[in-house]
């Protein structure tokens, strides 16, 4: 979803380093297997297995080619493959957020696939989500899982609310959120201090932190100002949650929502297998999804997100044929499918929407949502421009900054990391 925070030791990623690359092992002059190293950023606990068992799949499909998987954690593998790709030594294939995709490729790290065995079905994937794998006018990566917000909420407590629909807007979920509140006793809306999660908000304003074409940020604009006017306005209020800026936060918003004690919070397919778990959730028929609420602009918008397979440009031609045949087969119509039924996260090509897919309600409710998500623009340091709201928006939503000085602090550090855009 977004940049991890914390910075990465060097001697932890040389040491990952160290496993990482399989050019020493087997390899055009060994009469032996091409061993690929892959690293998977997925959730080890939730998601992993999944992957796992395709790897074991895809060893027997290719006796010629073994598989070194590595589970690295999400918020440690950017600055790692930064790391490791800088000294040579990096995987020969990484899952990358979509964010790091152009990053990567700025930088020289990511081999393009087009033309190659990877994107050989091509034409079977989302338009827009190849889109967001080029850079330059060429492709570096593989869609393997996609993802964007959506409202998520508990249809029962809707019900008994007398609620036969998800808002449409921000004023409408307030009046909704009081509405709960009064004749359920739960929260109707908890909101996050995020910076991804504030998204939708700008969005829905017709606006961005940046407009990559004229070279601006825009993250102090009126337009902004307005989004985050009407962020700042569902932490107070009946029915709505107060703003959480404990480091815990995002585990408390979901344990509530799980468990039944509050109505609607804005999530991603990733927690849907999370969901499923939680007392309010034993009928899957009560978890309801629907679009963000709309801004002033009258539309709804969420960040599109996801996950691709990609490989790296520094191992040699014998390990990235080997990678490149692993990446069209993880990426496979009956592998994404695979990963859907178990993982219940979403698939990047139509073909894996099957029958079987679509009977799960989240995922089913998630690919209802996707219409509205916005591809990311082709801007290396685009996903690093949530960091400095992640820094300033808890401040603005618990009341130790003004909006205005957040923003300001945000428009600064962004012009930090975009010195040729002017403000």
């Amino acid at each position: 979803m977004r940049r991890g925070t914390a910075a990465t030791a060097l001697v932890a990623s040389l040491a990952l380093a160290a496993t990482a690359c399989g050019g020493s092992d087997g390899g055009s002059g060994s009469s032996g297997p091409t061993t690929i190293t892959w690293w998977d950023t997925s959730n080890a606990t939730n998601e992993a297995p999944t992957y796992q068992a395709l790897v074991e799949k895809f060893e027997k499909a290719h006796p010629d080619i073994k598989v070194k998987y590595v589970n690295v954690p999400f918020d440690q593998a950017q600055n790692k493959f930064d790391t490791a790709a800088g000294s040579k030594g990096a995987p020969d294939v990484l899952r990358a957020e979509v964010g790091w995709t152009p990053a990567f490729a700025k930088q020289g790290y990511l081999l393009p696939l087009d033309g190659t065995d990877a994107l050989a079905e091509q034409g079977d994937f989302e338009p827009n989500l190849i889109k967001q794998a080029r850079f330059q006018g060429k492709t570096y990566g593989v869609p393997l899982v996609t993802d964007t917000l959506a409202l998520v909420y508990n249809k029962d407590l809707f019900r008994k609310a007398g609620i036969d629909r998800p808002p449409a807007d921000w004023t409408h979920l307030k009046a909704d959120a009081a509405r709960i509140k009064d004749r359920t006793g739960a929260d109707g809306y908890w909101g996050s201090t995020a910076g991804y999660y504030a998204q939708p908000f700008l969005y829905g304003e017709g606006t961005d932190t940046v407009d990559a074409g004229a070279k601006k940020i825009t993250v102090g604009s009126a337009p902004a100002v307005r989004a985050f006017t009407t962020w700042q306005g569902l932490f107070d209020g009946k029915g709505l949650h107060a703003a959480d800026t404990t480091a815990d936060a995002y585990a408390h918003q979901q344990d509530a929502f799980e468990s039944g004690k509050v109505a609607a919070i804005v999530q991603g397919p990733w927690e849907i297998t999370n969901f499923y778990k939680g007392t309010a959730f034993k009928d899957r028929a009560d978890l309801g999804i629907a679009p963000v609420p709309a801004g002033s602009a009258g539309k709804p918008g969420a960040p599109t997100g996801g996950h691709n397979l990609s490989v790296y440009a520094g191992s040699d031609a014998a390990h990235q044929k080997a990678a490149l045949t692993f990446v069209r087969f993880m990426t496979s119509k009956a592998s994404q499918e695979q990963i859907a039924l178990r993982n219940s996260t979403l698939p990047t090509r139509g073909d894996a929407y099957t029958g079987r897919v679509r009977t799960d309600p989240g995922i089913a409710g998630f690919q209802k949502v996707l219409p509205v998500a916005r591809p990311r623009p082709a801007l290396p340091e685009y996903s690093s421009l949530w960091t400095p709201l992640d820094s300033e928006l808890p401040k603005v939503a618990g009341g130790k900054e003004s909006l205005k000085a957040g923003l300001g602090n945000a428009e600064l550090a962004m012009a930090k990391l975009l010195p040729g855009f002017s403000k």
